[in-house]
């Protein structure tokens, strides 16, 4: 979603602007063209060759310098931006775009951009929580900018409140849900489930499986930079929530059926990715079981399939995680649970199935044909999924 893209990276006087190097490699990396721009503040905590070594190119400070390529500097970045982020701002350059004063290369390009702008604050609480501050910000808001944070935290006085950058990955998420705002998912709303539900056996342990939740926390991603609407229902504790994500966070089936039915009943799609437990104990312990005998027999009984329970013109896309016959349990599983699409992988191929960052499936359709996707990362595996599902919107709502 970025490759090529011309991001605008404003960056201003905050001890914050450091993060802004990480910020600028990691949208280089994803592909972007980071036009870097700093105010003279922002010089005093960052240098421009900083940003320069990271993003390869120019780096605009001094909106008089006559020995620059460009005839209008802040005119020529400002048009051919596909979004444009102030990370850090200040407190002093919000209160310049919500007043509509243009003095530095930063606030000159902004008001000038067409683009989506982007405006993820940083600076002490007490400067946030002023009323002239959100007053400011509420003003950025009604004018159509998406304010960024900030997040709780320890600050650069030693204190813990508001004001805090939020973290890079957040801010590339962000980056990437503005572009993608009118992609082929634009206007959809699409539930994803993810991660491996857990069925108590006592208050301390439970049965559930080997899924880390990655495969759909990428498919959530991807579905936000096409432009969607994302709800992800999701038992997963260790990986932060995607930023634009709807998190629903559960435990058992049951609770996942109650998050997925409720999602479902206004969305366009939903894709399960979860591992949901086909059996739950009978009869959970209310207190620890101890240690006894050298053997114990488990009562197990089988969990519902709620995806059944899933009707009308939603797109149901399912998975399968097999360790033989691939295609063909896929197959069984993808008319027994009457979907419109199933993605099968191997759990027991080299580098992919639980756990990793990669991952290589089959995507089959009701008529049967296979798509076969090659080892890739999951978020690019993610897009082909989605991009396998979008027809499949198309014709639902035509009907």
């Amino acid at each position: 979603m970025l490759q090529d893209r011309f991001v605008a990276l404003g960056i201003t006087g905050s001890i914050a602007a450091y993060k802004a190097a990480d910020l600028a490699s990691k949208l280089t990396q994803g592909g972007a063209l980071v036009d870097a721009m700093l105010t003279d503040a922002a010089t005093r905590f960052i240098t421009p060759l900083t940003l320069r070594s990271l993003t390869g190119r120019p780096v605009f400070v001094d909106m008089y310098d006559a020995s620059s390529e460009l005839a209008e500097e802040h005119v020529e970045i400002a048009r051919r931006a596909d979004v444009a982020i102030v990370a850090p701002a200040s407190a002093t350059t919000i209160a310049k775009l919500a007043q509509g004063v243009a003095d530095d290369v930063v606030t000159l390009t902004v008001l000038a951009t067409e683009a989506p702008v982007l405006v993820a604050p940083a600076m002490d609480g007490q400067m946030y929580d002023d009323a002239s501050m959100q007053a400011n910000l509420a003003t950025l808001n009604d004018r159509g900018y998406t304010i960024v944070g900030p997040a709780k935290g320890r600050l650069a006085s030693g204190r813990t409140g508001m004001g805090r950058l939020m973290e890079t990955e957040a801010l590339v998420g962000a980056v990437k849900q503005a572009i993608g705002r009118r992609g082929d998912l634009a206007g959809e709303r699409i539930v994803v489930s993810a991660g491996g539900t857990r069925e108590p056996i006592d208050p301390v342990r439970f049965l559930s499986n080997h899924s880390s939740g990655k495969m759909g926390y990428a498919l959530a991603e991807a579905a936000r930079d096409r432009g969607a609407d994302v709800t992800l229902v999701s038992t997963v504790t260790t990986m932060p929530a995607p930023y634009g994500v709807e998190v629903v966070p559960v435990e058992t089936v049951a609770g996942m059926r109650t998050a997925v039915l409720a999602a479902c009943e206004n969305a366009s799609a939903v894709i399960m990715a979860a591992a949901v437990s086909d059996y739950r104990p009978a009869a959970p312990e209310d207190l620890k079981v101890k240690k006894g005998p050298d053997s114990k027999v488990l009562e197990l009984v089988k969990n519902a399939d709620f995806l059944l329970e899933i009707t009308g013109k939603i797109v149901k896309v399912g998975f399968a995680a097999e360790t033989h016959d691939l295609v063909a349990n896929a197959r069984r599983k993808l008319k027994e649970k009457e979907l419109d699409l199933i993605v099968a992988n191997d759990v027991t191929a080299e580098g992919a199935g639980f756990a990793h960052d990669t991952n290589q499936v089959s995507i089959i359709g009701q008529t049967g044909e296979v798509e076969e996707v090659p080892l890739l990362p999951k978020y690019d595996v993610a897009h082909r999924i989605l991009a396998r599902m979008v027809p499949l919107l198309r014709e639902r709502r035509g009907a």
